[in-house]
């Protein structure tokens, strides 16, 4: 029960599928594209495999000898920028199919002012649009014959196949375009990639904004041909030497469920324990999990915030907040749970302290500095392992320009207590308020206690454990905001969140002297390589609905010198999506040998559940038993939590 299901689309069949091309007895309307809405699937049920390809569409076409209205010569010369559309219908289900819409068609890319024709209005026949470069506002979007047209974005999700000369991309439906030479693929690709950066950034495509945009010693993030991937293959050689890596990581796995468990309460968050418990945190309590080699289960043990609120005598306002974050501390001992001051903004004035052990509120928080009330968007442990130790007392806070970390030893040597008259302030022990917006959105620590902080703009920041004044190292943005972010126990490796792909970053370089090191420690020059993207196929993204988005992608749990973290999970809607970190990392991977651009990864599994997802982790490394190369998967819906081993298929 609960497969996981590979999800890459050149995993085609020729035999699953019929196919078939639009004509005259059926005059296709745009919205036919999207007639199949993508069937609800649970985790028990095995997803159809993909249909065939576009070049077996056209091998059926050809071998049924249709006959179709032919175009003078004239008339063809005629057309510019000539490709087969075709468009796919059935979504994941048994009767999915490719379907010829057009077999000559035209795309242009233009540029607009209108809102309406882009993803959800109107098409007014772009009485109005041009395809002249002159500057003012608007955007580019890409127009195919008369039954395409989408803004240049990430949300296209195009998707190439070199050796095809064929994109795939999404608009309200998925299409593909196959281009008839590869100097005409060329071509759309350049122009494609033009009108994307004009968009993203907002000035012309050429080499002198590109510098503008990502900095000299980034320019292989424009150009990833001229990037140095060797770092890329020194970590694989070093992950394959690993003499803590016990188990090898197979290419085929598969995940499988254990348990799963109804919540006593809507589940809000998920808070794994390393030790015996984990926790669910609800609208109004805590349920208390047992930790197991093979997942999660309930104890039957909960903490009701509303009993504790008659308790202290109103001394608490948890019972009257939902908290979005908690955090464990102490040995797991104690927990801190952040609330927003109101539903609109993530930030919150102060957090309370919860002793685990007796289910009480043993301290009401309050953030401030220098006799002032301030807010914090987030807090996380002051390293990967800080959760484990007994005596810890400190956390690090992020707002949006600000980076600390607050201690919650009285300087005074004075037990602050929740019946005192005001709340008790927590200590600003260290930290940085910056001038100027730097926009932070979210952050994690290494196991050294560095930090790696996202922000809105799509940059993503690295700070030393010594210091929260200077970024070391700050990577540009590649146009998206990055709304979550982790980083591996040994700080090479960082993931960045964003609502339509994960980028994974190697922080290594080596210094003047030949020593390798990470962009935490220094300033990494000019030796940067290339980061690499993971996103769905057109197909899943489509399936997973416009609405949907990235969310919380983190890597595998470790907290020991000298372990590799395993896996990468993210959270989709309904999808659960797992990539194996080894593969991702692999410059020879099937995956990047028809690419353009950015190495993108597509081999992924999907754990799709009936509900949307609140949380995809895995458990922490110890809970990898010995027939197993990963700690159990644990999947979070506001229902249920389902835990789910990984396994080696045989």
């Amino acid at each position: 029960m609960g497969a996981a299901h590979s999800h890459g689309d050149l995993e085609l069949s020729d035999s699953d599928s019929e196919y078939q091309e639009e004509g005259e007895e059926a005059s296709y309307k745009y919205n036919d594209a999207t007639e199949e809405t993508p069937e609800k699937s649970s985790s028990t049920e095995r997803r159809p495999r993909t249909p065939s390809s576009v070049d077996d569409v056209e091998a059926r076409l050809r071998a049924l000898k249709l006959k179709y209205p032919t175009a003078s010569k004239n008339q063809k010369s005629n057309l510019q920028n000539e490709v087969k559309l075709y468009v796919h219908h059935g979504a994941n289900t048994a009767k999915a199919k490719w379907v010829c819409s057009e077999k000559l068609a035209s795309y242009s890319f233009l540029k607009t002012s209108k809102v309406g024709g882009v993803r959800g209005g109107e098409d007014d026949n772009g009485e109005e649009e041009s395809e002249s470069e002159s500057e003012g506002e608007g955007w580019w979007v890409l127009k195919v014959s008369s039954k395409v047209r989408v803004k240049v974005d990430a949300e296209m999700q195009l998707k190439t196949f070199k050796d095809q000369r064929r994109v795939d991309f999404v608009d309200r439906g998925v299409w593909a375009m196959k281009f008839f030479s590869d100097e005409d693929y060329q071509v759309f690709l350049r122009k494609y990639r033009d009108c994307l950066f004009e968009n993203t950034y907002g000035y012309e495509a050429n080499e002198a904004n590109e510098v503008k945009v990502y900095g000299k010693d980034f320019i292989g993030w424009a150009n990833p041909e001229k990037a140095d991937d060797s770092m890329w293959e020194d970590a694989e050689d070093s992950f394959s030497r690993s003499p803590q890596t016990v188990t090898p990581v197979r290419r085929n796995q598969d995940l499988t469920q254990e348990f799963e468990e109804v919540a006593n309460d809507g589940i809000q968050s998920l808070a794994l324990g390393a030790l015996d418990n984990s926790f669910l945190v609800g609208d109004s309590g805590i349920q208390v999990v047992k930790n197991f080699s093979h997942g999660i289960q309930g104890k039957g043990v909960y903490v009701n915030f509303g009993r504790e609120q008659q308790r202290g005598g109103g001394g608490s306002s948890l019972a009257h907040s939902t908290p979005k974050k908690a955090l464990l501390m102490r040995a797991e001992t104690n927990m801190l749970l952040m609330s927003p001051s109101n539903d609109a903004k993530p930030h919150s004035r102060g957090l309370h302290q919860l002793d685990l052990e007796t289910g009480k509120v043993v301290t009401e928080w309050k953030f401030e500095k220098d006799g002032t009330d301030i807010t914090m968007r987030d807090i996380v442990n002051d390293s990967k392992g800080a959760q484990l130790d007994p005596s810890g007392s400190t956390f690090l806070g992020l707002d949006d320009n600000r980076l600390c970390r607050w201690d919650m030893r009285d300087r005074h040597g004075i037990v602050q207590d929740l019946v005192t008259s005001s709340a008790p302030v927590l200590n600003w022990a260290q930290g940085h308020q910056f001038t100027r917006g730097t926009n932070f959105r979210c952050f994690a620590s290494t196991g050294d206690g560095s930090i790696v902080v996202g922000s809105l703009d799509g940059k993503i920041r690295l700070y030393s454990s010594s210091s929260m004044r200077q970024a070391k190292t700050a990577f540009p943005g590649l146009g998206s905001p990055i709304t979550h972010v982790d980083v591996t126990y040994d700080g090479k490796w960082i993931l960045g969140t964003t609502d339509t792909y994960l980028i994974l970053i190697c922080t290594l370089f080596t210094d003047k002297d030949g020593k390798t090191k990470t962009g935490f420690s220094g300033r990494m020059g000019n030796r940067i390589a290339a980061p690499r993207l993971l996103k769905l196929t057109p197909l899943d993204a489509h399936s997973a609905g416009a609405t949907n988005r990235f969310r919380n992608a983190q890597f595998s749990w470790v907290t020991e010198n000298g372990k590799q973290e395993r896996h990468l999970v993210a959270t989709v809607g309904k999808f659960s999506v797992v990539w194996n970190f080894q593969q991702v990392k692999n410059s020879s991977h099937e995956c990047y040998l028809n690419q353009e651009g950015l190495k993108s990864c597509y081999c992924y599994k999907i754990v799709p559940k009936n509900d949307s997802i609140v949380e995809s982790r895995f458990m922490h490394d110890k809970f990898a038993v010995s027939d197993s190369p990963e700690a159990p998967l644990v999947i979070a819906t506001n229902l249920k939590v389902s835990s789910f081993s990984v396994s080696s298929r045989r």
